[in-house]
This record gives C-alpha cells, structure tokens and sequence, in this order.
C-alpha cells in the first residue's frame, strides 16, 4: 500500500558541486533523507512508468536509504528500478547504466572520496538521463521544492533483498538487481585494446592498484586481475567496506601514501593506480614519479587516439577552471578547441552531448570522456594502460617526452580543510573587493596583468554561472586562484591553487614547491590567509 506521510521541509538541503552531502548523523535523522528524494522526484521529469537507476558506492547508511528510495520510487509512480547487486554501483557504472537502459534518471548515493563510517559522510546525488549530474537548474529546483515539501510518498512492502540478481515486484514497479560489474566492463572492451594489454601484462609488466576498500575493488578485480590476466593480488583492498577501512578514500599524495611509498621503492612494480569511494577519480603513479592529475589530463589527451575507441582522435578538451593550463597546450598543437568551465562534472554535460568535447578533466583527479557522463577513475587507469601497452615505454619516459614537447606546467593545489565558514566567506569578499584594483600590482618579482571573478556562459543552452573563484593571473602566465570548495560537510574548504609554466626542459627537474615558493608567499599575502583563519600552512597539498 502506498502510504502518504506528511513532513515538515528542513531548511539545510541545497545541493553543492556534487549533490546533498552532510555528515551520517545528519543523514540519518527522521524524515531527512525522504524529504530530499521526495523533492528530486518531484522536480525530475519523467513520463509515467520510466525507469530509474539506484546504487551507490557501499558506505555506512548506503543499504538503508537505497531501500526507501526503491520505496519511494514505487510509491511516485516509477516503472522500473535498476538497482546494483548489493546496492552497489560506481558513478560511472551508474552513469552508463542510465544511458544504457535509457532511464529517466538515477539516484547516485556517496560522498565521493569523503570518509565513510557511522561518524563519516553520506552523500544523494540526481543524474539526468544523459547519465550526468543535475545542471544547476534542477539543483535549484530541488532546492525550492524541499524548502516547502509537506508530504512524501513510500510504499509500505518491504524492500527486496539486493543481494540475488533477478526481478521483483514493489506495488506495480519492476525491480530489477543486476551485476554492478558487467555492463561497465562491456563497454571498456569497446573502448581499449585489451589484447595489447594482456599481452603487455602477460609479458612481465607489473600492477598495482589500490581500491582503497571503497567501490572500484570489484571492477577493478574482475577487469584487471580477470580480463587482462594480471596475477591475484594485484589489486589491493579490494573489498568495499562500510567505513573504507577506516581510511580516506581520496587518491592523493595524503591518502594514498602507501601505494607512492610502494612505487618509489626499489622493487616497484611498473604501474600504480588508486580510485576514490565511488570509482569517479585516480592516481596514476609510475615507477619513481607520481603523475599530477592536471598532467594527466594533458597527457592521456595527447596520446588518446592509441585506443581504438578513440582512434579518430578528438573533438575538443575540457577543463576546469582551477585545474592546470597544460592541456590548454595539447589542444592548441592538436588544432582543437579547449573549454574552461566552472568546478564540477555537470558543467562538461553539455559540451559532450553535443560532441565538442572528447576528454575533460579536474585537478581534483577527475578525468573521463564521452562514453559516460561522469568522471571515470578506472577508465583513466585503462587508458594509462592502452598508452603504455602501445608505446611501449615507462609512464617516467612518457612524462618526460611530454614536458620535452609540451614544456612543463608546476601546479599544487593548497586545501585549508573545516575552517570557519565566516572567516572563509571574508577571505573570498575581501578578495572580490581588491579585484579591481590589482591589476600592475608587483609582488616580488610577480607582477598582475589581469584579476576577476570567474564566470561561464554555457555556449549550448546560454545559462551563466558566476562567482566560480578568484582568479589572479600574472605576466608570464602564472597564475593563482582561490575558491571554495563545495564537497565537504563541515565548515569551510578553501582551496587554494598555484601554477607556473616553465618551457626550459633543463629546468623541468625542479621540485614542484620550490618551483612554486615565490608563488606560494605571494598567495598568502594577497588572500591573507594566515590572517583571517589563523592557518599558517595547508591541511593538503597536492
């Protein structure tokens, strides 16, 4: 029977760059997570009878919501729910699977590369039927709607058990519980040259992959240690756990300190890789040098047509504001279109649809393609593989080879983690106040040649987004730019990203933060960091 249950809205549920994310505490309140759902199925369009994904990344609270929202999609008048195995599904094996099954839409649970755990992080996220998240319109719509929300609707029958793969029946929807792993792995053989890799593999070519015990761990079992034969092993922590081992799935130098720690040592293997909570990011680490993700982008860009998924080459690239201009050079020597948009995936949406763009990427350790409409860690893994398998060389030549070509671009992103969000708030104010004074400000040996507030105008549908960082750029091409992030659950993140182009090949063996320190000085100064958080260095740098 489908119950209607009246609620009273709460006043907190705006989502950020990547959905609703609070703490699990938050999360797990009476009517909290219902009101939300309830406000994406009233705001999503959909024709009576439509098809909806579910799945999320397995993280504490996971299994509980997934059921109310199966629930819930019952009771809304959906038709069918696809849901994965055991209520998991990576973000981009969510976002294929919607466009897969031509699905109205899915709702993706997880806080992404955030902790997990009863004192971690939950995260719910609305994908459109391209597979990509929400634009910014229905974000805000979703918003309204859960400001004056009074009632949702929920089935009163029993959830099925996810576990067993097959049909059942919730009132008059369809749920269908169906292998997490396989529709993702058909498309990456359609996409790379698995033959080339396993006989790469097969000929000594070592791998090492942490999961991070978060969702890829699966994926990468099957398709890495299955399909291209590499020995059991291989992949490390590879059973998704509630709580991520009580670790923090974020593939960076932080977190992943063991698998760098690994490849940096004397018997390292020729390849390390890590994926986030939700299969969306990676770290490509070869052996004695850790490749930065705006490098990555950059790099997998140049060499992108070796896959014979892409052996037509590319349309365009698309890039992130924040993350580094060295892929703005590829597609400058490549003859293609390079696109700067604000944080976060949904803003790439449009450029693919409409085949503009082939590649994007974040310095956020992001990277994907068209084959789906979210960033996809393992698929930049296999990519990784593909290059190597084809040309024959260590990810340290290939890096080296680029920088000789392309020059090199030294880049660090500086996050200042839970500071006070009043104080973060002043730091951004302060800054959009100077911003047009700044211009022929000297600082040291830096001098501004241009400062402002970034803005995009969508070049498909028109819409405009604005205040999307602090961007203070200087002659020579350096820049520095301050924004803050919208991916955490507890005060403020301020993120803080320095860049220098240095063409010299003689000079590209510098270490990143001495290349940076002038750079580095002159950030804190201009965004007074130090004086309005009380922070003198980085929770992060990466």
């Amino acid at each position: 029977m489908i119950e209607t249950v009246a609620t009273q809205p709460f006043d907190d549920q705006k989502p950020g760059t990547s959905g609703l994310r609070k703490k699990v505490a938050h999360f797990s309140r009476p009517r909290y997570a219902e009101n939300f759902l309830q406000s994406i199925f009233d705001v999503a369009e959909r024709e009576p009878g439509a098809t909806l994904v579910i799945g999320g990344d397995g993280r504490y609270f996971n299994r509980e919501v997934i059921e109310k929202a199966i629930r819930m999609a019952a009771a809304n008048g959906f038709g069918r729910v696809v849901v994965g195995q055991n209520g998991l599904l990576s973000t981009p094996a969510a976002s294929n699977l919607i466009r897969q099954r031509k699905a109205v839409g899915g709702i993706v649970l997880s806080a992404s590369h955030n902790p997990g755990g009863p004192d971690g992080d939950f995260g719910i996220k609305y994908n459109i039927a391209n597979g990509g998240p929400a634009p910014e319109a229905i974000t805000e719509a979703t918003f309204r709607r859960s400001r004056e929300l009074r009632e949702y609707k929920i089935s009163d029958a029993p959830a099925p058990d996810l576990s067993v793969i097959g049909e059942t029946v919730v009132e008059a929807m369809v749920v269908e519980v169906v292998d997490p792993v396989a529709d993702y792995a058909a498309l990456m053989q359609t996409l790379f040259d698995f033959g080339k890799i396993r006989a790469l593999i097969a000929g000594g070519f070592t791998i090492s992959f942490d999961a991070m015990h978060a969702v890829t761990g699966p994926y990468a079992k099957t398709i890495i240690e299955g399909l291209l034969g590499a020995p059991a092993g291989t992949v490390v922590n590879g059973v998704p756990l509630e709580d991520f081992g009580g670790g923090h799935p974020d593939p960076n130098a932080v977190h992943a300190a063991e698998l760098i720690a690994r490849m940096m040592g004397p018997d390292a293997p020729d390849f390390g890789a890590a994926s986030d909570g939700d299969g969306d990011r990676n770290l490509i680490v070869g052996r004695g040098v850790v490749v930065s993700p705006s490098d990555s982008l950059a790099m997998l860009a140049a060499d992108i047509q070796r896959a014979p998924g892409y052996a037509k080459g590319i349309s365009g690239i698309a890039r992130s504001m924040p993350t580094s201009q060295a892929a703005d050079r590829v597609a400058a020597k490549r003859g293609v279109k390079l696109y700067e948009t604000p944080t976060g995936w949904k803003f790439f949406g449009n450029l693919l649809d409409a085949g503009m763009v082939t590649i994007c990427g974040e310095e956020s350790a992001g990277t994907g393609s068209d084959h789906v409409r979210e960033k996809d860690g393992l698929w930049a893994v296999l990519l990784w593989l593909n290059i190597l398998a084809d040309r024959k060389e260590s990810v340290k030549a290939i890096v080296e080879a680029h920088w000789q070509e392309f020059g090199r671009t030294y880049y660090q992103r500086h996050d200042y983690e839970e500071i006070d969000s009043r104080a973060a708030e002043g730091l951004m104010g302060s800054l959009r106040d100077r911003l047009a004074s700044m211009s022929g400000q000297r600082f040291g040996t830096l001098v501004v040649s241009e400062a402002d507030d970034f803005s995009y105008k969508d070049p498909i549908d028109g819409s405009i987004s604005t205040g999307q960082g602090v961007r203070i750029l200087f002659s020579g091409g350096a820049r520095i730019v301050f924004r803050l992030s919208g991916t955490g659950t507890q005060g403020a993140t301020l993120r803080v990203y320095i860049e220098r182009f240095e063409p010299d090949a003689a000079k590209h063996g510098i270490e990143p933060r001495e290349a940076l320190s002038e750079l580095i000085d002159t950030a804190d100064v201009v965004g007074e960091i130090r004086k309005r958080t009380g922070r003198s260095a980085p929770d992060v740098i990466t």
